[in-house]
């Protein structure tokens, strides 16, 4: 089962849930203040090693930030 990130708009807790694809844009009642959650977009970031076992991340081509998801670093400052 996926796991999917809510935000509650309330008290500003961002928690996952594993429910299933058919429940993945329904609302959900926050664990902190129980008012309705509504689902984000999860941003990922993709790691590399190198031969001597250095981590680096892993530039993407899209147009949008690898750090937090923005749709662009100029309006995130990362």
């Amino acid at each position: 089962m996926p796991i999917y990130e809510y935000t509650c708009s309330d008290c500003e807790l961002t928690f996952e849930l594993m429910r299933p694809i058919s429940e993945a844009d329904k609302e959900a009642p926050c664990p902190h203040c129980h008012n309705q959650a509504r689902r984000i977009m999860s941003a990922c970031v993709a790691l590399s090693r190198n031969s001597s076992g250095e981590t680096s991340r892993v530039s993407g081509t899209g147009t949008s930030c690898a750090t937090c998801g923005a749709s662009s670093c100029a309006t995130c400052g990362h």
